[in-house]
């Protein structure tokens, strides 16, 4: 009879620690598989997504607060009206979560999309996700390219959309060049690309652009993408400014 109540009472503390649980962050990440992707670079950037989510101290970022986990989606867009969910939003409690998203990343198999990129429907399919979670303290949308929109509703006006307007987008854009690529070349190609996020995709507290040499690369960057938001919010929650400076126009 004891045993049976020591055995009730721990499970109705543990249902009550899950349902105090806070959500300290939605991040929602949208992976370009537009035409100029073909399906090594897709398989690179899906690869290189999974192994930043295990490397050591991205685990350790997203585990830094016990009982406020970091809840993760991940989904792909390209030029059509079918930008397609391959992770739904999942709570990161432990490194078996983080495998787990690893795991449903590398079963995925790549499906035909529209050639264009329409980045701003990308922006407004991910705000519909973030929409989903409305008990977190920070909302993140990150949107990887290789290129400028060029179908669909425009970007700079998108991401300044009233569904937006609690959260921050980042990017991270990759060049189109080859690993022989000339240096040079690939440092103006990212260049532009990253002024366009500048002007028309980024913005929030703390968005930033990163970069990415070519697909090889995608995991590097993402590595550094991902430390960058975790850290931020653990660190910096407390200091965050007032929201009505963090969506003004420039």
């Amino acid at each position: 009879m004891v045993k049976a109540a020591a055995i009730l009472a721990a499970t109705l503390f543990s249902a009550a620690a899950v349902q105090a649980e806070t959500c300290r962050q939605a991040l929602a990440l949208g992976l370009d598989v537009s035409g100029s992707v073909d399906a090594q670079e897709w398989q690179l950037q899906v690869e290189g997504l999974a192994r930043a989510l295990n490397a050591p101290e991205v685990q350790q970022a997203f585990l830094a607060m016990e009982g406020a986990p970091v809840s993760l989606a991940v989904y792909e867009w390209a030029g059509d009206a079918s930008p397609r969910t391959l992770i739904g939003w999942t709570a990161i409690r432990s490194r078996d979560d983080l495998a787990d998203v690893q795991a449903q990343l590398r079963t995925q198999i790549r499906v035909p999309h529209g050639p264009g990129t329409a980045m701003g429907e990308a922006m407004r399919y991910g705000g519909a996700l973030l929409a989903q979670k409305p008990e977190c303290w920070r909302y993140t949308l990150d949107i990887s390219a290789d290129g400028k929109s060029n179908m669909g509703p425009r970007p700079e006006r998108v991401r300044f959309d009233a569904a937006l307007a609690d959260v921050t987008i980042n990017g991270l854009i990759v060049s189109t060049g080859s690993d022989m690529a000339d240096p040079a070349a690939v440092a103006r190609e990212l260049d532009m690309l990253e002024r366009y996020f500048h002007g028309a995709v980024i913005k929030g507290f703390g968005a930033f652009v990163e970069r990415a040499r070519n697909y090889s690369d995608y995991e590097r960057a993402m590595t550094r993408k991902l430390l960058k938001e975790l850290q931020t919010v653990t660190v910096g929650w407390l200091d965050m400014p007032d929201q009505a400076t963090w969506n003004t126009p420039h």
